[in-house]
């Protein structure tokens, strides 16, 4: 095989890269569960992270078609976050790896702070 030219995507190490960055799987993990949330109501379920990386989070995963962000034009302005259907497959392929979690680490793998919020997904 040839080598890739410099101006060429890689693209599995590029969403490698953006899934292995700090929040973007806890993301997702909140999406396949909740369905639709508003940024404030990521904020605050994500607790810790910032105003800045929360937006660029969305903004990445958007952009590459994982996530949708929809505008509702009201008083005030509204806005939800939802998967997409490729973003749906994709992170319903960590439904192993968080059972795997859960059954070998399961003290490990719940929230000190709010049980209710564990995810969990069973296929």
């Amino acid at each position: 095989m040839g080598r890739r030219m410099d101006n060429e995507r890689c693209v599995p190490v590029e969403i490698v890269q953006l899934l292995s960055k700090k929040w973007a799987l806890l993301i997702l993990s909140l999406l396949i569960r909740d369905h639709k949330l508003r940024y404030s109501e990521l904020a605050e379920r994500l607790g810790g992270i910032s105003p800045k990386t929360l937006t660029e989070r969305l903004r990445e995963l958007e952009k590459e078609g994982i996530i949708k962000r929809e505008l509702f034009l009201e008083i005030p302005p509204r806005v939800e976050y939802s998967l997409t259907n490729k973003g749906t497959e994709l992170a319903m392929s960590f439904v192993y790896v968080l059972n795997w979690v859960e059954k070998w680490y399961p003290a490990q793998s719940r929230p000190a702070k709010a049980p209710s919020e564990s995810v969990v997904l069973r296929t």
